[in-house]
């Protein structure tokens, strides 16, 4: 049976909608995503905690869902909106459809909407903060609710997407074959910062002989560098991650640590841009971010073009080239995709080099890495 939805955006905009999720009312940041595929990773990506996500690719949810899919825990986003949904799944993998995926993880699913025009209006007017509700459908108590509620910028989403407990991840990358993850031998062992950090990325260090120990994102610099003295741990690799990166100053101040111990540390997405805050350049929010797995990005090292995934709403200034050589740079906007600092074993990116979804051109940051410690 089919449920109307109701979607108020702080630009003034009101629209109705059909639901196809969760019930309930939620506020978070919309964006939207360009990627072709790939819906149920980009669902359970932690760095979308807090946003609404938009689907540019026209028909979701004809592949289903599985659990093999997962990029975390759950499911932290806010809500989806696509232009039709296909409640009908066919793939021999799934094993539910999108809907009661949604309804299971909490997150609101909106469909039979113009997602042209919405991207757009965004593209125009940049990523804003919206109410969506298939309990409330007056315009102006969804209005106070909206304006009632905290910015994205003013919340601290790190706590609910980070571990825990600290744990070693044991799984490499996925193989096609036998439609399992394998669980590839390690010679070195890492320290792998939670800050929302996909399994994907954990999968492709591990793929290259490195072994994560998963810590929470509430870490003491003092025990790992005390690690990496006596030969524990070679290595530290910052996670990527929801929010706004300048709310984690205890987190930067632990960095800073690190940095000044001269521990080798790969970061990506957010662990690119708590490194870049830490060493003193401050970050900036785009008008609308990247979201997507079609993004492509210049190697200035090897003078390529690498098609990208990308997933982020702030960028590193351009100051930062003071300290470190630029290695990456954005072909849509020219922003820093890449980062080699000058006087430490640092590197980082601001894109997503695992790709799930999305195309596999950057992986080889990761034996960068390893051939690093």
């Amino acid at each position: 049976m089919k449920q109307n939805i109701y979607l108020y955006f702080e630009n003034g905009l009101f629209l109705e909608a059909e639901s196809f999720g969760a019930n309930g009312t939620s506020v978070g940041e919309v964006v939207f995503n360009t990627s072709m595929s790939g819906y149920q990773e980009i669902i359970t990506d932690p760095s979308y905690a807090g946003q609404f996500v938009i689907f540019s690719m026209p028909e979701i949810g004809i592949i289903g869902t599985n659990p093999l899919d997962m990029e975390s825990k759950a499911g932290f986003c806010k809500g989806i909106i696509v232009r039709h949904y296909n409640d009908f799944h066919s793939n021999f993998r799934a094993t539910d459809s999108l809907s009661n995926f949604l309804k299971s993880q909490n997150i609101l699913g909106i469909t039979n909407i113009d997602t042209r025009s919405l991207i757009k209006t965004i593209r125009n007017n940049g990523a804003m903060m919206m109410v969506a509700s298939n309990e409330i459908s007056n315009q102006q108590e969804l209005k106070n609710i909206l304006e009632n509620a905290k910015n994205i910028q003013e919340i601290n989403l790190i706590p609910e997407v980070s571990t825990k407990t600290p744990y070693t991840h044991e799984y490499g990358i996925f193989d096609c074959d036998s439609f399992q993850y394998t669980m590839p031998k390690t010679t070195k062992k890492i320290i792998a910062i939670d800050f929302g950090a996909k399994k994907n990325i954990l999968n492709e260090l591990r793929a290259v002989g490195l072994e994560p120990e998963v810590v929470p994102h509430s870490f003491q610099a003092t025990q790992i560098i005390e690690r990496f003295q006596n030969g524990e741990i070679q290595g530290v690799f910052l996670s990527n991650g929801p929010g706004d990166p300048l709310m984690l100053t205890s987190e930067v101040e632990e960095i800073k640590q690190l940095i000044n111990a001269k521990i080798p540390i790969f970061g990506i997405c957010l662990g690119h841009q708590l490194l870049s805050i830490a060493q003193g350049y401050p970050t900036y929010k785009l008008k609308f971010g990247h979201h997507g797995g079609n993004h492509p990005v210049k190697n200035l090292l090897t003078d390529r073009v690498e098609i990208t995934a990308q997933n982020h709403n702030y960028s590193v200034p351009e100051e930062i080239a003071q300290i470190a050589e630029v290695t990456h740079r954005n072909l849509f906007d020219n922003t820093i995709e890449g980062l080699k600092y000058k006087n430490v074993p640092i590197f980082s990116v601001q894109h997503h080099p695992e790709a799930s979804p999305g195309p596999k051109e950057s992986s080889n940051l990761f034996k960068q890495f390893a051939d690093m410690i």
